[in-house]
């Protein structure tokens, strides 16, 4: 059967500055880490404003494959629900869905090598894509019979029980290889010792936020060297979380703003956090934004051009869709570096965001580790999103400031953000979100 066709999403053009107040939903780094910390530990707990979003039903459905029960409250406006996870032995057999998600993908292979039996994964085709390699050795290397090559479909052979030890890996592709042994070191009748070899670890907020979450569970991990990490064995104390905002899906909202020159506030942006999107305060900034923190609220106003920025995004390489977006309505060049690994996420998205904005008329090209930006005159066209989610919000940052740009597929944005379009439009509109 042919598939059916792409729709295409209007982007909506901005006729004035937008002024708005957007709240967005919980961070799906921090809910899909607290799931499966929760279901390692040791009692019942709750997970509060956990994202309802396809990456966490996808990580919701892969524990309770193997065993976990987890009940969900009513989902709230914003797209958030309350959750109660009731750990249990894992088993198999079991077919887990990883759909594109890299946190299941990740991560759950690593937690089904506890389980009992057949636990076999596959996914949507860009997933088939992803580097794997990293987390199937390490599992190899630990003992765990896996069938299959080094990318999906694959299928692991739990025994219900792991040794572990000493691990050497290269996860100069993702820091998600790292967090998803950090995870599950506290199980492991040895626990677990990880030693990165290779090229610097990117979204080190990533391993980062594991460290803080595992540390509030009791687990303490031990760094004698900022490429290695010790977790002992011990127990997974359970713990009743509140999930913050996801702030990398407020950048788009913040994004407009500059595009714009107006101002977006973004309720319950936390004063101390783990997430790479915090980091949006010091880049827009840059780009010529007023940031200012007050409330509990962090507002992004514009009153001047844009400005190019020379900046390594190798930490917080998820906000380079937005950023590009934006510095493509610069006044002068932006280069954005250390972000090499951008080519095996969701899609090449250093590939992918040249070829669209060049589509529209701009001036991008792809170096060897990034993007160079110069300034040039936009058009409307069709902005491809493939399958990304930050690809397509791209698209609707530069549809405000350019008419006629219809963003292919804006539905994949329900990833980790659902009912995007209709937030967009209704900040467009002048309203606030929900």
């Amino acid at each position: 059967m042919t598939a059916p066709p792409l729709q295409h999403w209007a982007a909506p053009r901005a006729v004035a500055p937008i002024h708005a107040l957007v709240r967005v939903p919980g961070s799906k780094s921090a809910t899909n880490r607290a799931l499966i910390l929760a279901a390692l530990s040791d009692r019942p707990s709750t997970i509060e404003q956990a994202l309802d979003a396809r990456d966490t039903r996808l990580m919701i459905g892969a524990l309770q494959a193997l065993g976990v029960g987890i009940k969900a409250g009513e989902v709230s406006a914003v797209g958030n629900s309350n959750l109660t996870v009731i750990p249990a032995p894992l088993r198999g057999p079991a077919q887990i869905n990883v759909g594109l998600a890299g946190t299941v993908m990740r991560f759950m292979p690593a937690v089904a090598a506890l389980a009992e039996g057949d636990v076999h994964f596959d996914g949507d085709d860009g997933a088939r894509r992803r580097p794997m390699a990293a987390t199937l050795k390490a599992l190899r290397d630990l003992g765990v019979s896996i069938d299959g090559d080094d990318r999906l479909p694959f299928t692991v052979r739990g025994q219900g029980r792991l040794h572990g030890g000493d691990i050497t890996i290269d996860a100069s592709a993702s820091s998600q290889f790292v967090s998803a042994l950090l995870l599950i070191g506290a199980c492991l009748d040895s626990g677990i010792t990880i030693r990165h070899q290779g090229a610097p670890v990117p979204s080190q907020p990533h391993i980062e936020m594991t460290i803080a979450m595992l540390n509030e569970h009791g687990v303490e991990v031990l760094q004698e060297h900022e490429s290695t990490w010790q977790v002992r064995p011990q127990p997974i104390v359970a713990v009743d979380r509140v999930i913050e905002p996801d702030l990398s899906n407020a950048a788009p909202f913040l994004a407009a703003a500059l595009v714009t020159k107006g101002a977006v506030s973004i309720p319950d942006w936390p004063t101390r956090t783990t997430q790479a999107g915090d980091s949006l305060r010091d880049l827009l900034a840059a780009m010529g934004a007023t940031i200012t923190h007050q409330s509990g609220a962090l507002t992004a106003s514009m009153s001047r051009e844009i400005q190019g920025i020379d900046v390594d995004l190798r930490q917080v390489g998820e906000l380079t869709p937005t950023l590009a977006a934006v510095a493509a309505f610069a006044t002068s060049e932006s280069r954005f570096r250390g972000i090499a690994h951008l080519r095996g996420h969701e899609t090449d998205r250093l590939a992918a965001l040249a070829h669209e904005i060049n589509h529209l008329g701009g001036d991008v090209v792809e170096t060897d580790d990034g993007l160079h930006i110069r300034p040039s005159f936009l058009h409307a066209g069709r902005f491809a999103s493939y399958h990304d989610h930050r690809m397509a919000t791209a698209g609707a940052i530069i549809g405000l400031r350019v008419g006629g740009v219809e963003v292919e597929d804006i539905s994949t944005t329900d990833k980790t953000l659902p009912n995007f379009a209709q937030r967009w439009e209704s900040m467009v509109k002048g309203a606030s979100s929900p």
